[in-house]
């Protein structure tokens, strides 16, 4: 066998497809329109003068009449009385009623040799002094006798209010004047007014079928040869897990593309495709990092750091 047996990875290119497509320009919305007020003329009665009342003076109102007047007042004449007296006889007292002591013989059956062993002190009472005196006493004392004189009038004639000055209430009427002025009868309003959305028609391409790649086996290649046949084998196998093709869709192809850039290294533009320019850059990663070249095992995967 001169060349080993081994796959290639080819890229299906992505299909697209040119559809229309209705957008929305702008978006519905409403429109606020202002509906004015409605305004009148009219007349109107204003009061530029308000009611009011007016005093108006009244006399007084006066009489003649007849009327006693008095032209002297009565007064009282007073009479003097004189005193009247009367002799009396009468007992006065020139000494009180008195008491004092005397000795006497206390018993007369007394038998002491010595007298004085008879003899006691007493209290006697001593009668009152009396004197009889002639005297002049009052018997009816001055007194004043009153005389009425009685007061003397006269008729005459004099003239008298008999109604006092007042005032009489006027009322005078309001005064009035006819004015025109406007009043609005009806207010200002809003009214709201939806608008429509506005849509246009556009062309955009549309991804009918994502870039894919497909793993192309290519068959070893033989040619005879005369070769020494190992007796004893030196070497060894060594299998190497690589991620299936159903897993290597679009969102793994930007991942490896982002890991690859991320290292320095230079896959192309960020299509989501596993394309030339992806693969030298994955060949190149590989052979620097001494890892196995050309298939999308877990080894290379691992060092990406993309997950698998």
């Amino acid at each position: 066998m001169v060349k080993q047996a081994t796959q290639r990875i080819e890229i299906v290119p992505a299909t697209f497809e040119e559809i229309e497509e209705r957008v929305e320009v702008k978006a519905a919305s409403t429109r606020i329109e202002v509906i004015p007020a409605v305004f009148e003329s009219q007349e109107e009665k204003v009061e530029v003068k308000a009611a009011s009342i007016r005093l108006e003076p009244v006399a007084a109102r006066y009489e003649q009449i007849e009327e006693e007047v008095e032209i002297r007042p009565s007064e009282v004449k007073l009479e003097e009385v004189p005193a009247e007296y009367e002799t009396v006889t009468e007992q006065i007292q020139v000494a009180p009623a008195t008491t004092k002591w005397v000795r006497r013989k206390g018993d007369k059956n007394c038998l002491s040799a010595n007298p004085e062993d008879c003899m006691v002190w007493c209290l006697v009472e001593v009668p009152a002094e009396y004197e009889t005196v002639t005297k002049t006493v009052l018997k009816t004392p001055p007194t004043t006798k009153e005389t009425v004189i009685p007061a003397e009038y006269k008729t005459v004639k004099k003239t008298v209010m008999v109604e006092g000055p007042t005032t009489k209430e006027i009322e005078v009427p309001a005064e009035y004047v006819t004015i025109k002025k406007t009043i609005m009868v009806k207010p200002p309003e809003t009214r709201v007014i939806e608008l429509p959305a506005e849509y246009k028609t556009i062309k955009r391409r549309l991804m009918t079928a994502p870039a894919q790649t497909k793993v192309v086996e290519v068959p070893s290649e033989f040619k005879t040869v005369t070769n020494r046949r190992l007796v004893t084998p030196g070497g060894y196998s060594d299998w190497r897990e690589v991620l299936c093709q159903n897993k290597i869709d679009e969102v793994k192809i930007q991942e490896i593309q982002t890991a690859l850039r991320r290292k320095g290294y230079d896959p192309g533009p960020s299509d989501n495709i596993f394309g030339t320019k992806t693969k030298t850059a994955l060949i190149q990663f590989q052979k620097d990092n001494g890892l196995p070249v050309g298939q999308l095992d877990f080894g290379t995967l691992k060092a990406l750091g993309v997950s698998y």
